[in-house]
């Protein structure tokens, strides 16, 4: 149906340091909150622990509490809850982005770009699929943080997704850089473009202004909160995604290519 919404909820916490079952509670506290239809709930990058270098001591199997709780919060409020989180799996670790639906079914996107300036690629292993997923007529194309400077890997061929959803712990100090490149993929790509970021200071000393921001398919600004803990539903319209493509369809148009 050309009329589908998407009310996407992007909640940017200030991140307890490593701390699990506190950073869970002001989740859960958060999400009680809500009122009115959600379809996905969106948090950041590593939001049960910040963006640490300490899989040793963090990391969860996919069988952990922390998965557990997403399935179970997904469950109870009957909508879809993403964010990634530091998981161990055959002795490797992961940054990996978790889609997990209210029936217990969970999707994964394992992070393809591992920032080595905070020596990410020293403690995880990178991802090399991508993960594309649907909700309500709408297919989400998942991606994590350092992702978002490779537009190659988001590249909509053909128009195979609708929105690009970022989770990240992207510093203030490239704040600007964040922004943009959230604008650019959204005008690149003919789609929508949410960012989920994080404000507060981590236990690097590292200050976060958040910066969540949804663009529209035009490059246009819907939705953006800066230097605040934020929870806000977005309503995502088809009718002028699909309007704008067949009116100007520069999709057709871009190099083809493989991804391998």
């Amino acid at each position: 149906m050309r009329g589908e919404q998407l009310h996407l909820t992007l909640i940017q916490p200030n991140i307890i340091w490593e701390q699990k079952t506190a950073n869970l509670q002001q989740y859960e506290a958060t999400i009680a909150t809500i009122s009115g239809p959600k379809h996905v709930v969106v948090l950041p990058e590593m939001f049960s622990t910040g963006f640490s270098m300490n899989p040793e001591m963090l990391a969860e199997p996919m069988d952990g509490s922390s998965v557990k709780w997403m399935t179970d919060i997904a469950a109870k409020n009957r909508c879809i809850l993403a964010g990634s989180l530091i998981i161990e799996e055959d002795g490797k670790y992961y940054n990996r982005m978790l889609w997990v639906q209210p029936d217990g079914k969970i999707g994964i996107y394992d992070k393809r770009h591992l920032f080595a300036y905070g020596n990410e690629d020293k403690h995880y292993t990178r991802g090399d699929k991508r993960l594309i997923t649907q909700v309500n007529g709408w297919r989400i194309n998942l991606q994590v943080c350092y992702d978002l400077r490779f537009p190659v890997w988001a590249r909509n061929q053909g128009g195979e997704y609708d929105v690009l959803l970022y989770v990240a712990n992207w510093p203030e100090q490239r704040s600007l850089a964040w922004k943009t490149l959230l604008q650019a993929r959204a005008i690149e790509n003919q789609c929508y473009v949410a960012g989920v970021n994080r404000v507060g200071i981590d236990g690097k000393n590292n200050n976060y202004t958040g910066d969540s921001s949804v663009f529209g398919p035009l490059g246009e600004k819907i939705w953006q909160s800066s230097n605040e803990v934020a929870c806000h539903t977005v309503t995502l319209q088809k009718e002028p995604l699909l309007k704008l493509r067949a009116d100007f369809p520069v999709l057709n148009d871009a190099d083809k290519f493989l991804l391998l």
